[in-house]
């Protein structure tokens, strides 16, 4: 596995847990994929011990499985944990874009505004996802719940690596027409409308999920029912 230049003047650790973790989510490094802590150390001139670290780090976020005496690999997709995930996401934004259709003026409405011309014109996945949180986290932010948004954040990876597939193989103006909607909502200053994008957005995980599963079957360790339900029978 090919991996950057690491910066010499930042911690090694964590630039390689940032590193394999967007390899992960974003799906360069699909499930069943194995790494050998051995040859990251060789091929990137550094000891064995940070990449240690960093394998530690990405298997107690449910991102690598270590297996002693065997291999490192990356684990398939849990879809329970994902539609936990997804619920306890919108049970905190659904609340937090109520509070910025009440409170959010035009510096933050034109700033709304410059998120979404940014997602349309995203050249890539990665622009587009990225775009995607930072309209997120500037409505969590802008009502002053930063770190609500930091506690969606450490939850959200296994829901990302579902994301980034999502975006690849459906057309990204359902999600854009989804943040048109949220957006509209705070602008009118309408709190109900404004959850109601929300929620909508973040339930459409429920029909895509299958879609995905089905075509994808080898990337997901449980079997997907109607709705994005488990199906473990």
């Amino acid at each position: 596995m090919a991996i950057s230049r690491l910066d010499d003047g930042k911690p090694i650790n964590t630039q390689l847990i940032v590193l394999l973790r967007n390899r992960i989510v974003q799906g360069e490094l699909l499930p069943g994929a194995k790494l050998s802590e051995a040859k990251i150390a060789a091929d990137l001139g550094v000891s064995r011990q940070p990449v240690r670290e960093a394998f530690i780090k990405l298997a107690d976020e449910g991102l690598l499985e270590i297996r002693p005496q065997r291999a490192t690999v990356v684990p398939k997709i849990s879809v329970p944990r994902v539609m936990e995930v997804r619920f306890v996401r919108e049970a905190i934004e659904a609340d937090i874009v109520r509070l910025a259709a009440t409170r959010f003026g035009r510096a933050e409405h034109g700033e709304l505004a410059r998120i979404i011309a940014a997602q349309e014109g995203a050249d890539s996945v990665e622009e587009f996802i990225a775009e995607d949180d930072r309209l997120h986290r500037f409505l969590a932010e802008g009502v002053g719940q930063g770190y609500a948004w930091g506690v969606v954040e450490s939850l959200k990876l296994q829901l990302d690596r579902v994301r980034f597939l999502t975006v690849r193989q459906f057309p990204k103006q359902s999600i854009l027409d989804h943040h048109r909607a949220i957006v509209a909502g705070v602008v009118a200053g309408n709190p109900d409308r404004a959850e109601q994008a929300m929620r909508a957005h973040l339930n459409a995980i429920n029909d895509d999920l299958p879609e995905i599963a089905k075509s994808m079957p080898e990337l997901f360790e449980d079997h997907v029912g109607a709705g994005g339900q488990p199906d473990l029978a």
